[in-house]
């Protein structure tokens, strides 16, 4: 985890694969052998975010001709950019092109600005459906370099779909917001996120004054504008440039959001749609913020009772609950000296919030939890650990960062209207607390984070209610941490009557369908590639 007040939110999905490519890096082989799945710049208080998209008409019509007549030029595509994440060029089928939006969708004949879309064409035997648009979440997560490096889980999807993703609007290489250089990011990380006293307070909230002002100056113009409505306008509108009537669509994470908001937008225009690991649409930011507490101290405890069933390869020992406070007692004295790395950088209490929290994510990736665990207590390293943070701040081995973080930040504070304050943190402590001795405090002090943005948040919560909708799939797993399993059935309700239709799988990690269990496979592609809808209820694993 970087710098201060940063908030672990809904992060794409972070594979295990990932993982364990970034603790090769780190300097372990032995049990990463076994990879799993894997213009004008706003002034301080601007209300314009509450924005542009709210004037903007729901339908499509309107619109120039200039916007839906255009015609993508899709072409081989590069290597993933430092600010999509990096990696390697997908090559084989995977094809890349640019889609022209308004930079303000109340402005439709205004400023534009391009997406980066990605996709894979249909492979057959049958006949195909249309395009299959993918959100991997965060908010923040580049789709044009996550959907390559999960295709495997989503291959037999191609034989009625093509599959594709993009970047949305302030992310990756659509217009990516950008608030620090790589080496400030870096500098950050000695910023305390858990402030004990007055001094790392005032510390704490400097940084994040900075951070903001640096988000201004770099990236202001796109500030107002990268909210979750106007990102589901400019779906529609490649549902139209892509030649599709209706939209099919795979959310993950913030993309259950993402799909929601566009299903109350345009009810009519959603053909399939599949929800998986659903942010609850009812929670304000402190809700959210105080489920995702409980939510990972769940998956935690999960992992602990995992890990001590192995008995002596279980490096917090035999009993769970003595297992969490020797965590609490290692992040204690992190936050007061930080563990050295071969790298020379630091881990820091927040650096090890963020490898714990980043190895929750799947059940595959608790070897690798436990690894970094045992070099911290035993050999007082904190190469692992680190390593695993790396994963969720999007921090490549060269020390270059993606735009994740950014990005986040961005999107949720266009997003969230509620702004806190150091005393309100304060008041919450005690129930952040007691959801979560090892999370509370920092997603307590996280709900600092758009304290002071230049752009003001549009709503509390997303309207989701999309009467006229054909059915929509959530899936809801009961041992997410980052989305917590209650959050489906709200998603579900508030979908409407005949709209959402809740499946639960009975399981760990966050996400359902990337779990490998063959019932949730089955239940979702029966009803993405032959409009099955299952009952309501169907639970799997």
């Amino acid at each position: 985890m970087s710098s201060s007040l940063r908030t672990i939110r809904t992060r794409a999905l972070v594979s295990a694969t990932a993982v364990a490519a970034l603790l090769a890096v780190a300097g372990c082989d032995g049990q990463g052998k076994d990879q799993g799945k894997a213009s004008a710049t706003p002034t301080s208080g601007s209300s314009s975010s509450a924005s542009s998209a709210a004037a903007a008409p729901p339908g499509s019509s309107g619109l120039p001709r200039s916007l839906t007549g255009q015609k993508p030029r899709w072409k081989e595509c590069a290597a993933p950019t430092a600010r999509q994440g990096t990696g390697k060029a997908p090559g084989g089928d995977w094809e890349c092109a640019d889609l022209t939006v308004p930079l303000d969708w109340a402005k439709p004949d205004g400023e534009t600005i391009d997406l980066a879309m990605i996709r894979a064409k249909a492979t057959g035997p049958g006949k195909r459906i249309g395009s299959l648009v993918f959100n991997f979440g965060g908010p923040g997560g580049s789709g044009v370099s996550s959907l390559p490096g999960f295709s495997g889980d989503y291959e037999k999807l191609r034989a009625g779909y093509d599959l594709v993703s993009f970047d949305p609007r302030g992310v990756g290489e659509s217009e990516g917001v950008t608030c620090r250089s790589d080496k400030e990011i870096d500098a950050a990380e000695a910023v305390d996120g858990t402030p004990d006293d007055a001094a790392e307070i005032k510390a704490a909230t400097a940084d994040a004054r900075k951070y903001m002002a640096g988000c201004e100056k770099r990236s202001g113009k796109v500030l107002p504008h990268v909210d979750t409505v106007s990102a589901a306008r400019d779906m529609d509108l490649m549902r139209q440039v892509l030649g599709d009537r209706k939209l099919s669509y795979f959310g993950i994470s913030y993309g259950t959001e993402l799909g929601g908001v566009y299903a109350h937008l345009y009810p009519r225009h959603v053909a399939r749609a599949v929800l998986d690991a659903v942010v609850d649409p009812s929670a304000d930011t402190e809700d959210g913020s105080l489920a995702q507490a409980r939510g990972f101290q769940l998956a935690l405890d999960n992992y602990l009772r995992d890990c001590a069933r192995k008995g002596l390869a279980c490096p917090v020992g035999d009993d769970p609950k003595a297992g969490a406070e020797k965590i609490v007692t290692l992040l204690k004295r992190l936050d007061k000296k930080p563990l050295e790395t071969d790298s020379g950088r630091k881990l820091t209490e927040g650096g090890a919030l963020g490898g714990i929290a980043a190895a929750l994510y799947s059940e595959d990736s608790w070897k690798y939890l436990t690894l970094g665990l045992q070099e911290a207590l035993t050999l007082g390293k904190g190469n692992l650990l680190l390593a695993m943070s790396d994963s969720m701040s999007g921090r490549d081995d060269k020390g270059r960062y993606s735009n994740i973080n950014a990005a986040n930040t961005a999107i949720n504070c266009a997003d969230e209207k509620k702004r806190y304050t150091v005393s309100d943190v304060k008041e919450r402590l005690p129930r952040f607390r007691e959801a979560s001795k090892v999370f509370g405090d920092y997603l307590a002090w996280s709900l600092l984070a758009c304290t002071g943005w230049p752009v003001d948040g549009r709503t509390d919560t997303p309207d989701v209610s999309a009467e006229g909708s054909a059915p929509v799939l959530v899936v809801g797993n009961t041992g997410d941490p980052a989305t917590p399993y209650a959050g489906a059935r709200t998603m579900a309700r508030e979908l409407g009557r005949g709209v959402g239709v809740e499946v639960t799988y009975r399981g760990q990690g966050h996400g359902a369908y990337n779990s490998g269990n063959a019932c949730m496979t089955k239940t979702v592609n029966a009803y993405l590639l032959d409009g099955k809808v299952p009952a309501g209820g169907k639970t799997c694993g």
